[in-house]
């Protein structure tokens, strides 16, 4: 951001934030221009660089009860916006985004153009349950916090956003 219009709203393209229901003062901010992570209710952010394989994208999912523990799913900025490298993938952080594992057991990783849009990604209670759905019609759902995704079999229209009742 330039300087000069650090302050400007018009100039911020935050595209979610999410806060972790336990530690309701640790907020996640999946933003145009990468990721940050607040720990005192948004007054201040540090940017999270350790995200992979993209800074980019336009879901974030925050643990309900764990504060260290949130969700991204990676994508191609501005001139595609499609998975990287064709691949779905979700970057999962357990350190407060210092690192982060690249799930992708049960997602296409071959040709996959499913951008998953900003509520397409949601997390149970428990925080071990998550469900993602994306553009081209695509729904998943994990039972464990993400390491391994079980398709819908079924193509939807696009899904703009998945929650749990």
């Amino acid at each position: 951001m330039p300087p000069d219009r650090r302050g400007d709203p018009i100039a911020q393209d935050v595209h979610l934030l999410a806060r972790c229901a336990a530690r309701p003062e640790i907020v996640w901010c999946q933003h145009h221009n990468g990721v940050f992570r607040s720990e005192d209710a948004g007054h201040a952010w540090a940017e999270v660089t350790a995200i992979r394989p993209s800074k980019f994208g336009f879901a974030v999912a925050a643990h309900p009860s764990d504060p260290l523990t949130a969700w991204f799913v990676p994508a191609i900025k501005d001139e595609r916006r499609v998975p990287v490298d064709g691949k779905l993938v979700v970057a999962r952080t357990r350190d407060g985004g210092k690192s982060f594992d690249v799930l992708r057991k049960g997602l296409p990783q071959r040709h996959a153009y499913d951008l998953v849009w900003r509520h397409g990604l949601a997390v149970d209670a428990s925080g071990e349950r998550l469900a993602m759905g994306s553009t081209s019609g695509g729904l998943w759902i994990s039972e464990d916090g993400g390491d391994s995704w079980a398709a819908l079999d079924a193509r939807l229209p696009p899904v703009t956003a998945v929650r749990f009742g």
